[in-house]
């Protein structure tokens, strides 16, 4: 019973120890990434989403679309050192009925949408608006430098912030819910305005995986769109032809 007791006062112990441990932003990443699912977060090879969006009017402020039906395909790439550039492959389709407001592809060279193949500068710039959340999955790795901004307060809720730095200088900011450990905000310079992302309602799958099934974007400080995500599949195939241009898709105008 002694010995009993002395393993649970040492347990104890060494539990009040590690709470008393100065925060390092390692450790909160490192728990950001198990509460998301561990290692399936960190080297997903696909990723499937689909579900309604919301898009506004800076103007008015008005609800100016809706995409009934809002889907992502996206595949990764695990050697990403550049936090804002394109990387991977992605396809998002937005439509409203049988109406499409917009089709992008990116198949790892080229970015093309509804209208034809996006010119380069210009793509470059769009993902730069638009890439960035896939960084914290390689924020670990050797080259990225982390460091812990002030807390913050987001959605009544106590938030760590930290700050990822890529090898090529490039910041990006990450929240971390105190008590769950999900992230719950992104923010980012871009060449749109300064890019802010609102993530909630998580569901967890069965593999695992953590899943924000609302995610709100923001540039400038104004609200752009919400997505609204009710179905997720992580690591399923994706024909690679859902990233290609269509054949004989010319320049966009």
């Amino acid at each position: 019973m002694i010995g009993s007791a002395l393993l649970a006062l040492a347990a104890a112990l060494s539990t009040a120890a590690a709470a008393n441990e100065p925060l390092t932003a390692r450790a909160v990443i490192e728990r950001g990434i198990a509460a998301h699912g561990g290692e399936l977060f960190r080297n997903p090879s696909s990723l499937k989403l689909s579900g309604t969006a919301t898009f506004y009017d800076a103007q008015t402020g008005k609800a100016g679309s809706t995409a009934d039906d809002y889907r992502m395909w996206r595949t990764f790439d695990e050697a990403r050192t550049s936090a804002h550039g394109a990387s991977g492959k992605v396809r998002i389709t937005a439509r409203a009925g049988e109406r499409t407001l917009f089709d992008i592809g990116y198949d790892g060279k080229t970015t093309w949408t509804e209208r034809g193949i996006m010119p380069k500068a210009k793509a470059d710039a769009y993902w730069a608006s638009n890439f960035g959340f896939g960084i914290v999955r390689r924020a670990l790795d050797e080259g990225f430098t982390l460091s812990l901004a002030p807390p913050r307060n987001i959605g009544g809720r106590e938030t760590h912030i930290v700050r990822i730095t890529d090898p090529q200088g490039a910041h990006t900011l990450f929240g971390f819910d105190v008590e769950s450990g999900f992230i719950t905000y992104m923010a980012f310079d871009a060449p749109r305005g300064f890019h802010e992302r609102l993530y909630g309602d998580f569901i967890r799958l069965d593999n695992g995986w953590v899943q924000a099934r609302s995610v709100t974007l923001l540039y400038g400080g104004v609200m752009s769109n919400t997505v609204f995500w009710s179905s997720a599949a992580v690591g399923e195939a994706v024909e690679d032809s859902r990233f290609q241009p269509p054949a004989g898709m010319g320049m966009a105008d």
